[in-house]
C-alpha cells in the first residue's frame, strides 16, 4: 500500500496542507516544533483510528474549530481510493470511501500502518494502558472490525462502573443489584472476544519478535510476551502480573486458576463473582481486559524495571517490526506503510543502521527527523522540508512548484508546532 498524497483542514495547527508522497523512502526534515509529527499523526489516525500521543481526539482538531479533515488518496497496486475523515471535537466521526459516506470503523481496511516514534519506550517502560493501546490498535488494523467491539465494550465497562458506584454510594447490598447481572452477560461476551483475540495476536507476534529483536540489537536475549489476565486472578493493572511458567510462553497458574477451567467466558463470570464484593466496595470493574497487562520480558525478566535503555529500545521497535511483518504477511494490500518519526534522534549509530536497513525494503516508509544527518544514507532519498508553516518538496522546488501548510493563511508565515508533551 502506498499514501500518495495527504490532504489536512484543521488539524492540529495546520488550517491546510498538501503533501506528496512517493514510493520507497520519503524523508520530512526540519526542527523541531514544525509539525513533521502532525503529518504522522495524521497518516496514523486513519489506519487506527486514534493517535500515537493522546488518549482522545479533540487535540486534534485546531484551536477554535469544531472539526478537522483527514484526506488521503492511497495506491494498493493499481486500484487507487480515497479516503477521508472528519474529526470532530465533539460526537462520533465521520467517514467517506471514495466520496461515498462510509463508516469510520471501515477505514483500516484500506489503510494500514505501522508507526515507530519515541512514545514507543512507553509501551516497554509505561503504565498497562500504553501495552494495552498498542495491542488493541494492531487489534483493529488485522481485523477492522474489532473497533467496534473495543468500543462497544468500554461502553459497557463504564454503565456497568456507574451501577457499582450509585451502589456503593447508596450502600446497596449484591444481592440487592439483580441489574448488575445483565451487564455482566454484556461485559464477558465482549470482554472474552477481546481477550481471546489479544492472546492469538501475541501467539502470533512472538516469532516476529524474535527475529527483530536479533536483527536490532544483534544478541538473541530471548524476548517474550504473555497476557497476564485478571479473569486468572491478580490484577494486573495494579502491577500483579502472573510470571509465565519455567520454558513456557503461558501464564503461570494463579491462586484461582485451574488448568482445566474453561473458555475464556467461563473463567471471567467465575472471576467477577469472586470479585464482586470488592467491586462493591470500591465501585470499580475489577475484571476484564481494560485490567490486563502484556507481559514483556528478556534474559528471563520483565523489560519494566529489568532492561537497560538499549534493551527497552530494541525491544519496543522489534515490537513494531514485528507487528509491520504480521500486517504484511496477512494483508492482500501488501506492505503497510512504515512511518519513522523522530526515531534516529534516539538510537545509537550501530541501531539506526540496523533499523535503516531492516526497514528500507518496505514500499513506503515515512521518516521524520530534525536533523537530516541522523537519517542513515539507505532511506535518504526524497526529501520534504518543514518550515514555518510551509512544506516544500525538493523534487518540485526546480520547476517552482511548491505545497503549503499553513496555520491561517498562507501569508501568515506563523511557525506551525509539532505539540509534543
Amino acid at each position: 500500500m502506498i499514501v500518495e498524497h495527504l490532504s489536512l483542514v484543521d488539524f492540529r495547527n495546520y488550517a491546510t496542507a498538501e503533501l506528496t508522497l512517493h514510493r520507497g523512502p520519503n524523508v520530512l526534515v526540519g526542527r523541531n516544533g514544525q509539525g513533521k509529527t502532525n503529518l504522522a499523526e495524521a497518516i496514523v489516525f486513519l489506519a487506527t483510528l486514534g493517535s500515537h500521543r493522546v488518549s482522545s481526539d479533540a487535540p486534534m482538531v485546531r484551536d477554535g474549530h469544531d472539526a478537522a479533515i483527514v484526506r488521503a488518496r492511497l495506491a494498493h497496486g493499481q486500484r487507487k481510493v480515497l479516503i477521508e475523515v472528519q474529526i470532530n471535537r465533539q460526537g462520533s466521526n465521520k467517514a467517506r470511501v471514495n466520496g461515498a459516506p462510509g463508516r469510520t470503523a471501515d477505514l483500516p481496511r484500506y489503510a494500514h500502518v505501522v508507526l515507530f516514534a519515541p512514545e514507543d519506550l512507553q509501551i516497554v517502560r509505561g503504565d498497562p494502558s500504553a501495552r494495552r493501546r498498542f495491542a488493541d490498535q494492531l487489534l483493529i488494523q488485522r481485523t477492522p472490525r474489532m473497533s467496534a467491539v473495543l468500543g462497544d465494550y468500554d461502553r459497557v465497562l463504564r454503565q456497568r462502573t456507574a451501577l457499582l458506584k450509585s451502589a456503593r454510594a447508596r450502600g446497596m447490598k449484591a444481592e440487592a443489584l439483580t441489574t448488575l447481572d445483565v451487564w455482566d452477560d454484556k461485559l464477558i461476551a465482549l470482554g472474552s472476544e477481546i481477550i481471546d483475540a489479544r492472546s492469538r495476536l501475541a501467539a502470533d507476534l512472538q516469532p516476529g519478535l524474535a527475529d527483530a529483536y536479533s536483527a536490532i540489537a544483534g544478541e538473541d536475549h530471548d524476548p517474550r510476551l504473555h497476557w497476564a489476565q485478571s479473569i486468572r486472578g491478580g490484577d494486573p493493572e495494579e502491577g500483579d502480573a502472573l510470571r509465565p511458567a519455567q520454558g513456557s510462553d503461558r501464564p503461570a497458574q494463579g491462586p484461582d486458576q485451574d488448568a482445566g477451567a474453561g473458555s475464556t467466558a467461563e473463567l471471567f463470570r467465575t472471576a467477577l463473582v469472586a470479585k464482586r464484593p470488592a467491586e462493591l466496595e470500591r465501585g470499580l470493574t475489577l475484571v476484564g481486559p481494560h485490567r490486563d497487562d502484556l507481559v514483556l520480558r528478556v534474559r528471563d525478566l520483565p523489560v519494566k524495571g529489568y532492561a537497560s535503555h538499549g534493551e527497552s529500545w530494541s525491544i519496543a521497535l522489534a515490537l513494531r517490526l514485528a507487528s509491520a511483518e504480521l500486517l504484511r504477511a496477512e494483508s492482500p494490500a501488501g506492505d503497510p506503510v512504515l512511518i519513522l518519526d523522530d526515531v534516529f534522534a534516539e538510537l545509537d549509530a550501530e541501531r539506526r543502521r540496523r533499523l535503516a536497513g531492516i526497514t528500507a525494503g518496505y514500499e513506503q516508509v515515512l521518516v521524520t527527523a530534525a536533523v537530516e544527518e541522523d537519517i542513515p544514507e539507505v532511506l535518504h532519498r526524497h526529501v520534504v522540508r518543514v518550515s514555518a508553516g510551509t512544506i516544500t518538496d525538493e523534487r518540485e522546488v526546480e520547476g517552482a512548484e511548491s505545497v503549503s501548510g499553513t496555520q491561517d493563511s498562507p501569508e501568515s508565515g506563523q511557525e506551525v508546532t509539532d505539540d509534543r508533551p
